[in-house]
């Protein structure tokens, strides 16, 4: 199957996009498109993989679902594009970032400044009904972001995973901690911050591992 997602990645997963369940899943998410409104736009689905090549992959982020509001998912995990304002899980983040590092809350929550440093910014489900949660979940999404973990785990070593809440953290059990650098705490959404996201100090963790990788850290 021709899908349309960087090079690199195609290559990686081109077996997945052969499977019978991943032309189901295509069949379905084209119905949905052509008769909702669904997110993100259809260009943005892979964008993740589009803006983070395989050889720059430096972090991996889990998320869930995309957003399912108006005008605020775009492809990356707790992204939204310039101008939209932050969900709250993303003004939790940035403030966690200020607290970790001292880096001023941005202006934008378009996060395709850490996709291009290598920050792969994945959702377990690519695609949401507007305004109805959790509506393409079971369809497919999760065992090809399954396999896309897998495949990651299996060709790169020294990853930094950042795992927040118990979704996130069941979505890696296939990865090495003793080869990777594996950081869990609760998830940034404003109904458990406080219980152990605010803290967790992962964006400076995240550096000094790289460094100890000799890599360049992510300017967050």
């Amino acid at each position: 199957m021709n899908v349309r997602i960087a090079e690199d990645w195609k290559q990686i997963l081109s077996t997945e996009f052969e499977q019978p369940y991943f032309q189901e899943l295509v069949n379905f998410v084209k119905d949905e498109y052509s008769r909702h409104q669904v997110f993100p736009q259809g260009r943005d689905i892979f964008r993740a993989f589009d803006q983070c090549p395989f050889d720059k992959l430096k972090v991996v982020i889990i998320g869930q679902d995309p957003y399912h509001g108006d005008g605020q998912a775009n492809g990356l995990c707790f992204s939204v594009n310039s101008g939209v304002a932050f969900p709250p899980s993303l003004r939790n983040i940035f403030t966690e970032i200020e607290s970790d590092i001292g880096s001023s809350v941005p202006t934008n929550g378009d996060l395709s400044r850490w996709a291009e440093q290598g920050v792969l910014m994945l959702n377990s489900v690519l695609t949401v009904r507007a305004h109805e949660a959790a509506s393409h979940q079971g369809r497919g999404w999760e065992r090809f972001t399954d396999a896309v973990v897998s495949a990651i785990s299996k060709r790169k070593k020294g990853i930094v995973y950042m795992l927040w809440g118990s979704y996130a953290q069941r979505k890696c059990t296939v990865v090495d901690p003793n080869s990777n650098c594996i950081l869990t705490a609760v998830h940034p959404s404003p109904l458990s911050a406080y219980r152990g996201f605010f803290g967790c100090k992962h964006f400076s963790k995240a550096n000094t591992y790289l460094r100890s990788q000799g890599l360049e850290e992510i300017i967050w």
